[in-house]
């Protein structure tokens, strides 16, 4: 069994599809990020960065594991289920670099919006505003790759797939307002289908 810590917000998501869509068993514990429940003695003994999500495998052969960051539990949950990384070196090539895309682009900057509306006191729409152009203009990369004939990112889905779903279900009035973007939007619809995706995105019950 798999205990995931996470709260639900795209970063503890994207956790909890990457393990519904390998079909791994998992209980999602919530955290509650507003009463600091990342920043208590018991979480940090399981990361001390205080960060959601962490994930800890008690069904490996050379006992526990515990492991911290959304990227690396995705992968470590495609690699022990031996599913969604592509065994085409083309496909396989392509999912991680949508994926790092994912990981330290389009989190990056929806992140820093986050932290811009809603944390820091001294607001400044200027810079919040060139975080949303950011963001849109990978989410634009994201579009032309799908519009050229991909039903995902690498063709069949995989990593990357749960690496940006996410943050493009967190990030849907942005890109709505925006406008345009159709092949983009065709993909959410189908993730969105998925049995594991839908499963992912409520873990909570």
């Amino acid at each position: 069994m798999i205990d995931l810590y996470l709260a639900g917000t795209a970063n503890g998501l994207r956790a909890a599809v990457a393990m519904a869509e390998c079909g791994l068993e998992f209980r999602a514990h919530k955290i509650d990020l507003t009463q600091g429940q990342q920043r208590t003695p018991e979480f940090l003994g399981m990361n001390p960065a205080g960060q959601i999500p962490v994930m800890i495998d008690h069904d490996t052969p050379g006992g526990r594991i515990t492991l911290a960051q959304s990227g690396a539990i995705i992968l470590y949950a495609a690699e022990k289920s031996g599913r969604f990384l592509p065994q085409d070196p083309v496909r396989r090539a392509a999912a991680l670099q949508w994926f790092m895309l994912g990981a330290t682009d389009i989190a990056a900057a929806s992140g820093a919006i986050f932290q811009l509306e809603m944390v820091v006191q001294e607001k400044s729409e200027a810079i919040t505003q060139h975080f949303r152009k950011r963001l849109l203009r990978f989410f634009g990369l994201c579009d032309a790759q799908l519009a050229t004939g991909h039903e995902y990112f690498a063709d069949e889905a995989s990593v990357a797939d749960f690496m940006i779903y996410p943050n493009y279900f967190a990030r849907k009035a942005l890109i709505d307002e925006a406008g345009g973007l159709t092949s983009l939007h065709a993909w959410g619809a189908r993730m969105a289908a998925r049995a594991g995706v839908q499963k992912g995105m409520n873990p909570f019950g």
